[in-house]
């Protein structure tokens, strides 16, 4: 728990393993600071701490224009311990609200509005609509600070149907106007729209990389020394994106193509979500360095590397039973070079074959026992159905059991505590431990032990 004590210590250090869990509000100046801020530190009694930026603009701050509290990592407090809140969340960040009524959000939660409101009152201290509207002019504000975009392509960009619309959220959040910050840098080069992500120290850059390159897909992913890139589809429409370190400290670089144009704010929140660059690495190794099983020590700053979509995080765990990596990744291959789709005019970015595509191929590509590829179809009819429902729900299907499931879970929804108990990789390495440890004591991450116990000795399965 941050303690006032606690915060007080990390901003007067500047302490960057902090940024984003709190900000500082100024009571003479009405700003309120991420904890890294440069400015002059201000006297204990004039200050007052908050969760979130929004709990700060709830309370009548404005935004520092000098640390940005806009380009702060996510602070852990927005995911909550809540299982629907958390995926609440997740649809909002999605743009559930921006498409849809809060009614139809609740009817997809299977939840009453009053709940749901008292859910977000209770765990955030706002409403799911003021979480919704802070977070897209937030990014709006990042967008007019690193790019020189329009301001009405920001304005579509952040969420916003109107420019009007956008200008009143924002002057009414932030209590400043747009042209207050508008900075004229450009931000595009080759047609890629270059954004900074921030991430709280420390983070495994290297290997993230090395986890992501042993399983890269022809066409679909990408890994060069320092950087990781892949094609995507996002609401209905496609691009591609590489990320590598950024040129301040704490930050990746994204380069993004783009062409539509719109939906930006999700996107990028789903790319961050992908990267699990709001994970607090700190509080997680803390409590993983107390197990027997890490007595060695900690690949310290290791993120969950994700996987773009629930869809190809299942089917990946599908063609990876029981088999290891490099022939899971063959399987796949096949399955990408017969039904992906490319997206550009060189044909060598290609986008991860849609439900469709595979629920109606006979599948032969694919050298699997036929019971197999018949699971594989039926996961991708079920998903052409109800594309929303959980990974929970699979295990209604022929040839799906928990392991399948809880790895979907782990790279497909980022979910921090998942143990592949069966995980053929999972056993080497306990076997290599000799210890009979519960992993019990790990919850809830044990997600980011599994992926240590992975890396480190060289084992999984998938």
């Amino acid at each position: 728990m941050l303690t006032p004590e606690l915060c007080r210590q990390a901003r007067l250090s500047r302490d960057p393993r902090f940024d984003g869990l709190f900000f500082t509000a100024v009571k003479s100046t009405g700003i309120y600071c991420r904890s890294v801020c440069p400015a002059r530190a201000p006297k204990e009694p004039h200050v007052e701490y908050f969760p979130s930026a929004a709990t700060a603009l709830a309370a009548g701050y404005r935004p520092c224009l000098r640390c940005r509290p806009d380009s702060a990592p996510g602070s852990p407090a927005w995911q909550g311990s809540d299982t629907t809140l958390q995926r609440a969340l997740r649809l909002i960040d999605e743009g559930a609200l921006q498409h849809h009524t809060q009614s139809e959000l609740v009817h997809r939660l299977g939840i009453s509005e009053r709940y749901l409101r008292k859910l977000f009152q209770q765990q955030l201290g706002i409403s799911p609509k003021q979480y919704a509207i802070t977070q897209q002019v937030l990014f709006a504000k990042k967008l007019l600070h690193e790019t020189c975009l329009p301001i009405q392509q920001i304005a579509l960009m952040a969420g916003f149907h109107s420019v009007r619309r956008f200008n009143d959220a924002f002057v009414k959040t932030l209590q400043l106007a747009p042209s207050r910050i508008r900075r004229q840098t450009p931000s595009r080069a080759n047609d890629l729209l270059q954004l900074e992500l921030s991430y709280r120290p420390p983070l495994a850059w290297q290997s993230m990389l090395n986890f992501w390159r042993s399983r890269t897909l022809h066409g679909i992913e990408w890994c060069t020394e320092d950087s990781y890139g892949r094609t995507f589809e996002w609401q209905q429409q496609h691009g591609w994106f590489t990320v590598q370190p950024g040129r301040t400290a704490n930050t990746l670089q994204l380069q993004l193509h783009w062409p539509a144009g719109r939906e930006l704010w999700s996107l990028v929140k789903h790319i961050r979500r992908v990267l699990d660059l709001d994970a607090d690495c700190q509080l997680i190794e803390q409590q993983l360095a107390t197990h027997p099983w890490f007595h060695h020590g900690l690949i310290n700053g290791l993120r969950i590397p994700g996987i773009w979509s629930l869809w190809e995080a299942g089917v990946r765990a599908i063609l990876g039973q029981q088999v290891s990596v490099a022939a899971a990744r063959t399987h796949l291959n096949r399955l990408v070079s017969s039904l992906g789709v490319t997206i550009d005019s060189s044909a060598d970015k290609t986008l991860f074959p849609s439900p469709r595509a595979v629920a109606t191929s006979d599948l032969q590509m694919l050298k699997l026992p036929n019971a197999r590829r018949q699971t594989l179809r039926a996961f991708a009819d079920l998903m052409l159905q109800q594309p929303d429902c959980l990974p929970e729900q699979w295990l209604a299907l022929k040839g799906i059991g928990p392991w399948t499931v809880n790895y979907a879970r782990m790279r497909g929804l980022q979910h921090t505590d998942v143990w592949l108990a069966g995980d053929l990789g999972i056993r080497k390495a306990l076997q290599q431990q000799g210890d009979t440890a519960s992993d019990e004591a790990l919850a809830p991450w044990r997600s980011y032990a599994t992926l240590q116990l992975w890396l480190q000795q060289g084992t999984s399965n998938a």
